[in-house]
């Protein structure tokens, strides 16, 4: 994506929530005090958007938050948890649409929320317009695969997903069965499972694939005859480039895209997902939710007059 190597990296992985947050938020604490910023942006819903949020605002730092308001209804998930606190703790809550911007509402947190679009639609839109360059992936042992010209595409990662044999198996049966082969891109802890799965039950029609840079899965996303994914953010991507997504969880991530087919959920059950890949969409070019495309303009310009108004 061009972006430059980070001057930190904390080099936390592995571990239990816990163990991984505490540790982020140890060596994020230590940073901002090196570093003393005007204020901390963070994104999203992971253990570290929720462990520099707090590191900052017991500094009194100024917390920023980008992709703020999403709600599934349910503790059960660990995001729900970060995003819910990072939410409450900050100073500006940056909403990719207006769902997520009544959510904070309903929460009295509407004097510091703004909707401002998806910035992932700003992303997909410049790299869905670069060429694809070299169209491989690589398999498990660095070596190159060449994408074959018609394909499903696919990420599992999820806990709920990939915590046992049985439901993985469920999804790769589903996606062996289709009328061409399935990239799955892997996730590294998921490795070792994954080809264990695909060796024993000789599944032939899946790729399993080291995961892909982010311009790589837009392109994959864009060429794929379809979508399957637990993935929060891949799921808007398929709903970006108009190819239809079937997305295997029990909640709705983004409602949003959850019309005309377009995106379907799916449980861990090999006969769900190919029920839900037979059906076809239906794309309404004047439906869009997430925005013009320009989140990340309207973001800056907002910090700008934050920062004037508190000079």
């Amino acid at each position: 994506m061009g972006i430059p190597e980070p001057d930190y990296n904390l080099g936390v992985s592995g571990g239990t929530h816990a163990q991984m947050t505490a540790k982020m938020l140890v060596g994020i604490e230590e940073i901002l005090l090196k570093e003393e910023p005007d204020a901390l942006l963070v994104y999203g819903d992971t253990n570290s958007t929720l462990a520099a949020g707090l590191a900052a605002v017991k500094l009194h730092i100024p917390v920023f938050h980008v992709e703020a308001g999403n709600r599934l209804g349910t503790l059960d998930s660990p995001e729900e948890v970060n995003r819910i606190t990072t939410d409450h703790l900050a100073t500006l809550n940056f909403c990719a649409t207006e769902d997520a911007y009544d959510k904070l509402k309903r929460e009295g947190l509407a004097d510091r929320s703004y909707c401002v679009g998806n910035i992932m639609y700003d992303s997909f839109l410049h790299f869905a317009d670069l060429p694809w360059e070299n169209r491989i992936v690589h398999d498990f042992d660095g070596n190159p695969v060449k994408v074959p010209d018609t394909y499903y595409y696919m990420t599992c990662h999820r806990q709920e997903n990939t915590f046992s044999d049985e439901p993985l198996t469920e999804i790769l049966l589903a996606m062996n069965s289709l009328d061409a082969p399935t990239i799955y891109a892997v996730h590294p802890r998921n490795h070792e499972r994954a080809k264990r799965i695909v060796e024993k039950e000789n599944f032939t029609n899946i790729i399993l694939a080291q995961p892909v840079g982010y311009s790589d899965s837009v392109h994959l996303t864009k060429n794929a005859k379809k979508v399957v994914t637990d993935s929060g953010g891949l799921q808007c991507e398929a709903f970006y480039a108009g190819v239809q997504c079937v997305f295997v969880l029990d909640f709705v991530v983004w409602p949003e895209t959850m019309v005309d087919n377009r995106n379907q959920l799916a449980k861990a059950d090999h006969n769900d997902i190919i029920d839900k890949l037979s059906k076809t969409q239906t794309i309404n070019p004047a439906y869009q939710p997430f925005g013009d495309g320009h989140a990340a303009e309207k973001i800056c310009e907002i910090l700008d007059k934050y920062e004037r108004k508190t000079l």
